[in-house]
This record gives structure tokens, sequence and C-alpha cells, in this order.
């Protein structure tokens, strides 16, 4: 497989929601939930919305609140009339600001590292037309030669759709493409069905019953990508197949 451009996904691979954010918001109802056991939950809670019949039926507008109702159901957290009012007010920060602003540690050093190695970048998310202004906030616009923003476009994942504008306005072939996201009937669904490859984040070790390459984190992803361009092992390197991330390395394609 050889690369000409890696498309990612925003939310859950380039930024998490801002659990300090939902956090405070559910203190101030007098609701408690520490960040980081809000963040402990977010895998579950994702795994549970990413049914083929669930996307099937609904879209990424109202997937977002079930998602933030399920969270607080992993966290323990009984839900109310508090936490109503507090997702309430999450929800209109979102609106005009975008709670998807907590930046992973690896996510900079993971997109240098992918245009070192000659690759064009590309976001593919599903979104609500403030995905541009908020990369440019998080200093991330800069890494990317595209921005596809699924309100703007009038289409959203897994609708195949949305990777064919990104393949034309980029000017590639699906082959040489990899997309990474974190929802296995959004992301990876939604980027077979343009032709692309598709690689899945999945950090809480959900889906080795689905058939996809996952990985842990993204740094682990660059290393793979890496392996593929090494001219050492590019030329016998095939489609990559499903594998299960190894707690002692970054997985690797085999």
């Amino acid at each position: 497989m050889s690369l000409e451009a890696v498309f990612l996904d925003a939310g859950g691979v380039l930024v998490n929601p801002s659990w300090t954010r939902v956090s405070e918001a559910l203190a101030r109802r007098g609701v408690r939930a520490e960040p980081a056991r809000l963040e402990a939950a977010e895998p579950r809670a994702k795994r549970d919305l990413d049914t083929a019949e669930r996307i099937r039926t609904t879209d990424d507008r109202s997937r977002g609140w079930d998602y933030f109702n399920l969270v607080l159901r992993h966290a323990g957290i009984p839900l109310s009339e508090a936490t109503d009012e507090a997702l309430a007010e999450l929800h209109d920060y979102h609106r005009r600001h975008n709670l998807w602003e907590s930046v992973p540690a690896e996510v900079p050093a993971s997109l240098a590292a992918l245009k070192r190695l000659g690759l064009r970048l590309v976001v593919v998310s599903n979104s609500n037309g403030t995905l541009r202004a908020k990369l440019e906030r998080l200093g991330l616009a800069s890494a990317f030669d595209l921005v596809m923003d699924s309100f703007e476009l009038g289409v959203e994942k897994p609708d195949p759709a949305i990777f064919a504008l990104a393949l034309a306005r980029l000017g590639v072939g699906p082959a040489s493409v990899l997309h990474v996201g974190d929802f296995f009937h959004v992301d990876v669904v939604g980027a077979r069905a343009a032709g692309l490859h598709a690689w899945l984040i999945d950090a809480g070790g959900l889906y080795a019953d689905l058939d996809c390459p996952r990985f842990a984190t993204l740094t682990a992803v660059v290393e793979a990508v890496r392996e593929l361009s090494s001219p050492a092992t590019a030329p016998s390197v095939t489609p990559p197949g499903p594998w299960p991330p190894s707690p002692d390395r970054p997985p690797r394609p085999r």
C-alpha cells in the first residue's frame, strides 16, 4: 500500500471533549463528576453508540447528546434535571465554540511526523460548522491541506460522498489514501465504501470482534504508517487486515 494522503477524523482522534468543562457544568448544578471519571467512561459510551442500526437511523447531531448521557451512565452518575441542565449549557457552548477542544499531547507530534513522511493531511469530520475555527484556535489548522466539515458540505459520514468530495478536492485516488477514525460504523464503513483504506482508533480495546486494523493511539498509527513508508518494507506490504493492539508495543500491519 503506497500512501499519498491520510484523512483523519477530528473528535476522538485529534481532539476530545473538554471533560473539565463538562465537570464544571455539572458541578454548578450540584453533580460531582471528576474529569478523569468522565474520560474513563467515554470509550464504553462510544461503543454503545457504534452499531450499524444506530448509525443508520440517527445523525451526528442526535447521537452527540445521547453520547453524553451514556458517558454519565457509564460513570455511575444518575441522569436528572440537573444533568439535563448541564448538558443544555454545554450544547450551547458547543454550538458556538465546539466542545471538542482538548488536544491530546501526542497529536502535534503525530501530525508533524506524518507531514515529514511527505503525506498530505485532511480532516474529514462530522461537525457543526465550527471545525475550521476550532482548529485555528487550537493551533492545528496549519497541519492540514484540507478541512472537510460535514455541516458546510451538507453530507456526513458514513456517506461515502464526503470522502469522494475530499478525494476530488485533493486530486488523489482512494487506493492511495488511509482514513483514521474512532467510530467503526461511521469512519471505517464510510471510508471503505468510498474505496479508501481505513483504520480505527480503539483506545478502550472494545472492538476486537470487528474486522478492522485497530490502534490504541495516534502515535501507534504513525508508527505503522512509517513502516508502510519504509523502503525496506513497502514492497512486501499488502493492505492491512485486523489485528489486536499489543500491550507491549504499538500494533503493526501484517
